[in-house]
């Protein structure tokens, strides 16, 4: 059983499964979602359940975060019995979810103030990969709170680094999904185009996973496209938010930009799938 003590806040898609392996890890965990239907699986397994974010900080070492967006957080932060008011130090809140670099610099500089640490952790890789313990970390922060941080999110993840001081963790999640954003878009219209002139989608991707062009990526997507299964891993609206965050802190390039657009377009009917559902609106 390991000694450290850690709360977790956020059991989404990607939530769940990654607390999950801190579980199976042998952590003592304890967990805060605002639906409590989400915290059953986890306090099945063995966690404990903390009414609010104040009482989860109060009564462990180390919190994750794992929540959609900025006002997310700062509702968990500065919200009544959030985690700023349980007036705690020398805590190390680990937030994982993809939010704005500023914001992470923001809270950062509060947990210092009040003696506590904070690392921002975003990761690459979607519900597979979390439950896999596949994902790849990138953080940002203090290099003293990262190695103190490292051996727990290696159970999380295949690979962790660090990328530099705060917000940069942010900074490269920002930077990878819009590539991310490209790809899918790029996959999309290829497999459009050549429907529209008479070539097997299925024969297409076929092709693309033997060329150099292979991915996980493309043949994950590509399978969802084939068999028309936009359940999502990731959601569409959730790489709108990712692009206009990219956007926020100077993206302007032209293919950034266009997929932008597209999927802000895509996102009216089809927010709600997942990110290749921006097949649909071809």
């Amino acid at each position: 059983m390991q000694t450290t003590k850690i709360g977790w806040i956020g059991l989404g898609i990607m939530g769940k499964p990654m607390c999950s392996q801190l579980i199976n890890a042998g952590y003592n965990v304890a967990v805060y979602n605002r639906s409590k239907d989400k915290e059953v699986t986890l306090t099945a397994m063995g966690a404990t359940a903390a009414p609010t974010p104040a009482a989860l900080i109060q009564q462990t070492d180390v919190v994750f975060i794992m929540v959609t967006d900025d006002n997310a957080i700062h509702q968990l932060f500065d919200g009544e019995d959030g985690l700023l008011s349980a007036n705690t130090s020398g805590r190390l809140i680990i937030n994982m979810s993809t939010v704005s670099p500023g914001i992470s610099r923001h809270y950062a500089q509060l947990c210092s103030n009040s003696g506590n640490s904070y690392l921002d952790a975003p990761v690459s890789g979607s519900q597979k990969q979390a439950e896999d313990a596949q994902l790849v970390i990138m953080v940002g922060g203090d290099t003293t709170a990262f190695n103190t941080a490292k051996p727990m999110l290696e159970n999380i993840g295949k690979m962790v680094t660090h990328t530099g001081g705060s917000g940069t963790g942010n900074t490269a999640k920002l930077s990878i999904n819009t590539l991310l954003a490209i790809q899918a878009q790029g996959l999309a219209e290829a497999v459009s185009f050549a429907a529209q002139n008479g070539i097997d989608p299925q024969q297409l991707l076929t092709l693309i996973n033997n060329s150099a062009l292979a991915s996980t990526f493309i043949k994950i997507k590509g399978d969802a496209l084939i068999n028309k299964n936009y359940k999502p891993a990731f959601a569409l609206k959730n790489i709108v938010k990712d692009l206009k965050l990219a956007e926020d802190e100077g993206m302007a390039s032209p293919l950034g930009t266009a997929s932008l657009n597209s999927f802000k377009e895509a996102s009216v009917e089809y927010g709600d799938d997942d990110i290749i559902a921006i097949y649909k609106l071809l």
